[in-house]
């Protein structure tokens, strides 16, 4: 009985063991599909990150398939920027309105800048008990569990991702930070290639704008117009919100800006910059960028100037032309943007030096102009003295010799006049021949005439005013006026354009300059609203001193025709045979 009692104990114990091998072999079989669906994963990850070529796509890619691969709720990726800080902070798990409530992004303190402080893998059971934690802002998502790898690109710590709340289990085990850290690396690999993906279009963007560049410069295009064309590709490619040139004036430590275009270029277009300012004055000494992360913070400007208003990170480089720097040409962002980097700024020398080149092209081009003009001039000179005045000379002594052998007094009398007329005739055109050999003294801005005088202080108001004004030249303007009086002209006619720019709100003005009769005349007429009742009367007491001080006249008041503003300033002047 006892015998037969034993055997159904003895078989079941061989069914017990095999049912805990068989399941035993079950968990090892699920545990082995378990790791091959996690390789497979992981693989899956690594050809999906490695196939962005974008850096901002590829980065969303690498946190995205983290968060999948180790089932966490929250993840997120930071790159760590110049100042060993948080630059840009992207996360997955977290709804824009969460975002929105939680405030601003983290920048690197607390846990986070712990694997910034010491790049390697950290795992974490619960987040609070970590010396380095002080807790989350307010409207966080609590978080418990927290696992943190750095990504590095070649020997350089680019950034961190950082997963909490895992999913599955209470906390990340070691194989989450395996498979962490082997996604970490290949993400290094993906970010160097977008990385070199984006240099090379940034180069080939470069190329093909130096290619426009040079040729417009080849086709003889306007200096303006090439350097308008530099500073907005430039400030295209860098992704800069500004873009100013600025060019030294001669004989003075100030730098005038010849272009501004995009943020406040209106008021950039017009500001007068000190070679004082360190940061322009460093730009100016140097051959190599000069890049500012934060311009307001910079020790080297003055804090109060205008120039800097609204911008942020700012890079400088030199104009060079002939060994030494013509003037800058300076790039900005907005504040609160990323800085440039040595891909932004690198190619802007080549830039700054088709604009140096610009520069001189339009330099020598005005210098060949002026050289043709006064050559012009130096012919017609020379045509009216050997043809013309002898012609009229010849005209007049047969004329003369012609009066003995007329016996009518009235026909002697109209010959003796048509003689003075002649003799009259050939003085003016003496004076024409001196006023146009005056120009030949190099252009300076003493010996211009008052005919050129006018004309560029009219051309130089077409900036303010919208448009050309029509400007009419009569009379020997050059030579029967006098240089004191061609002073007063000049500064009444800058007041009178001025007032127009400001106050009339005109379509078009007329400045009409004659001298005849012993008597200067300028005329400022324009098509807009007539004189403002509040308008300063200092400078219209100014022009009127200006006119009594040389004995002359000074009316205001509306045109003949239509609506519009008449300025009417007419001194007394002598000619050159007086």
């Amino acid at each position: 009985m006892s015998g037969e009692g034993r055997v159904p104990s003895e078989q079941h114990l061989p069914k017990l063991r095999l049912d805990e091998l068989l399941d035993e072999l079950q968990a090892r079989i699920d545990a082995a599909r378990g790791t091959q669906d996690r390789v497979h994963n992981l693989l899956e990850a690594v050809l999906s990150v490695g196939r962005e070529l974008d850096l901002p796509q590829v980065l969303r890619s690498i946190v995205e398939a983290a968060v999948v691969l180790v089932d966490a709720e929250y993840g997120a990726l930071g790159v760590i920027g110049d100042d060993h800080m948080l630059s840009e902070f992207l996360t997955v798990g977290i709804s824009e309105d969460e975002r929105a409530r939680i405030g601003e992004l983290p920048c690197g303190h607390g846990i986070l800048g712990e694997l910034i402080r010491h790049p390697e893998p950290l795992r974490l059971a619960e987040l609070s008990e970590h010396p380095a934690s002080y807790g989350f802002p307010a409207h966080h998502p609590p978080m418990r569990s927290f696992l943190g790898v750095p990504i590095r690109v070649r020997d350089q710590v680019f950034g961190n991702l950082y997963l909490t709340e895992k999913r599955s289990a209470g906390e990340f085990d070691a194989e989450d930070e395996s498979v962490l850290s082997t996604l970490a690396v290949a993400a290094g690999v993906a970010i160097e290639n977008a990385r070199l993906y984006e240099e090379a279009r940034l180069r080939e963007r470069w190329l093909r704008a130096s290619s426009q560049v040079t040729s417009a410069l080849l086709s003889g295009a306007p200096s303006t117009g090439v350097l308008e064309m530099i500073v907005e590709r430039a400030q295209e490619i860098a992704s800069a919100d500004v873009g100013m040139i600025a060019e030294r004036v001669p004989g003075e430590d100030v730098l005038q800006p010849l272009l501004a275009v995009g943020l406040g270029a209106e008021r950039r277009r017009g500001f007068v910059m000190s070679g004082q300012d360190g940061f322009v004055e460093a730009v100016l000494g140097t051959s190599e960028p000069v890049i500012s992360a934060d311009i307001r913070q910079d020790s080297r400007i003055d804090p109060g100037s205008a120039l800097w208003t609204g911008l942020g990170p700012v890079v400088g480089v030199p104009l060079g032309a002939g060994g030494k720097s013509i003037g800058v040409l300076l790039l900005g962002r907005a504040e609160s943007r990323t800085p440039f980097t040595d891909a932004d700024s690198g190619p802007l020398l080549g830039f700054a030096g088709q604009a140096a080149l610009a520069l001189e092209l339009a330099e020598r081009r005005r210098d060949a102009e002026q050289i043709a003009l006064l050559q012009d001039r130096d012919r017609i000179a020379r045509d009216l003295h050997d043809l013309a005045i002898q012609r009229l000379f010849a005209a007049g002594m047969t004329l003369q010799s012609t009066q003995r052998f007329v016996d009518h007094p009235e026909a002697v009398e109209r010959l003796s006049r048509t003689v003075d007329d002649l003799d009259e005739t050939i003085k003016i055109i003496r004076s024409t021949i001196f006023g146009l050999r005056a120009h030949g003294g190099g252009g300076a801005k003493e010996e211009a005439g008052l005919r050129m005088r006018v004309s560029q202080a009219v051309t130089a108001s077409a900036g303010s005013l919208g448009f050309s004004p029509a400007l009419r030249i009569e009379g020997l303007v050059d030579t029967d006026v006098p240089g004191d009086v061609a002073d007063h002209v000049v500064a009444v006619l800058g007041e009178a354009l001025s007032n127009a720019a400001r106050h009339s709100g005109a379509h078009a003005v007329d400045v009409h300059l004659l001298c005849a009769d012993g008597e200067l005349r300028l005329t400022v007429a324009d098509d807009g609203c007539g004189v403002p009742e509040n308008v300063a009367r200092s400078g219209l007491r100014n022009l009127q001193e200006r006119a009594l001080g040389l004995g002359g006249t000074f009316t205001l008041g509306a045109r003949c025709e239509g609506n519009g503003t008449q300025l009417v300033w007419c001194v007394p002047v002598a000619s050159a045979d007086d």
